[in-house]
C-alpha cells in the first residue's frame, strides 16, 4: 500500500543532537539553485501562485513545519521544536529537479479542480497531519490527512519533507559551526544516513557549505573529515 513514510527517523535522531539555544540565531548561509522549472501552466507565468504544506504533531521534536513557496520554489521554511519557545523561519529556494518533481505531483492531482479526499481508510494520526493548499487568484483549497493511498499525493509531502528535513540540518548544522561545534560530527553523521535512504531535497545545493566545513578550523577533525567524504558520494 503506498502512503506516507511509516515513521520520521530523522526526528527521533535529531534529539540527542539539537538541543542549542534557538534565540539569536542568525539565519544561516546555504547554497542556492534556482528553480525555474515551474509547469504548472501557462497561467503560473502572468498569474501569481502559492503552495503550502504543513506538518503538525505536538508530541514530536520537530512539531510543526510550515513551507510556503511560489512558482519559481522561492519561499520559507518555518518549524518549531518541542523544547522551542518561539518559531524558526528560514528562507528556502528549491532545486530545479526538486521543483520539477513537486510540480509534477500538483499537476497530476488536479489539486483546484478537484475536491478529492486524500485521507485513506485507514487513520494514523499518531504519526502527524499533513494539509496541502494551492492558491491561485480567487481560488484556493487546502486538503488535510494523516495517511493516504493517492501516490501522488505521497509523493508530493513526501517531497516537501525532504525539504524541511534538508532546511533544519542546515539550520542545525549553521548553529553548530557558530556556537556548538562538537555537535558538528552528529550532525555528518544525521546528514550521511538521510543521503543514504533519499531522504534530502536535493544534496548537491549541499556541497557548497560541506566544501566551507572541510576547511573549517572551528570545527572538530573528525568532522571535516566527515564532510569530505559526504562531497565525495553526492558527486559521484
Amino acid at each position: 500500500m503506498q502512503g506516507l513514510p511509516a515513521a520520521l527517523i530523522v526526528l527521533s535522531a535529531a534529539i540527542s543532537i539539537c538541543a542549542q539555544n534557538q534565540s539569536g540565531a542568525k539565519h544561516n548561509s546555504r547554497p542556492q539553485q534556482g528553480g525555474d522549472a515551474s509547469s504548472i501552466g501557462a497561467t503560473a507565468k502572468t498569474e501569481r501562485v502559492k503552495y503550502t504544506y504543513e506538518f503538525s504533531q505536538p508530541k514530536f521534536y520537530i512539531k510543526h513545519i510550515v513551507i510556503e513557496h511560489d512558482q519559481n520554489g522561492r519561499g520559507t521554511v518555518t518549524f518549531e521544536r518541542l523544547d522551542g519557545d518561539t518559531p524558526i523561519s528560514e528562507p528556502i529556494e528549491f532545486s530545479s529537479d526538486a521543483l520539477a518533481r513537486i510540480n509534477a505531483s500538483w499537476q497530476a492531482l488536479q489539486f483546484l479542480d478537484t475536491e478529492t479526499n486524500y485521507q485513506s481508510n485507514k487513520q494514523f494520526p499518531h504519526l502527524g497531519t499533513m494539509r496541502i493548499g494551492m492558491e491561485r487568484g480567487e481560488r484556493k483549497r487546502v486538503a488535510e490527512f494523516n495517511w493516504t493511498n493517492n501516490s501522488d499525493a505521497s509523493k508530493l509531502v513526501t517531497e516537501y519533507r525532504k525539504a524541511a528535513d534538508q532546511a533544519i540540518l542546515v539550520f542545525d548544522i549553521a548553529i553548530a559551526r557558530e556556537n556548538q561545534p562538537l555537535n558538528a560530527p552528529k550532525l555528518m553523521e544525521l546528514f550521511e544516513s538521510l543521503l543514504k535512504r533519499d531522504g534530502l531535497s536535493d544534496p548537491r545545493q549541499l556541497l557548497k557549505l560541506l566544501h566551507d566545513m572541510s576547511t573549517d578550523e572551528h570545527i572538530p577533525l573528525i568532522a571535516r573529515n566527515h564532510a569530505l567524504r559526504l562531497i565525495k558520494q553526492i558527486e559521484k
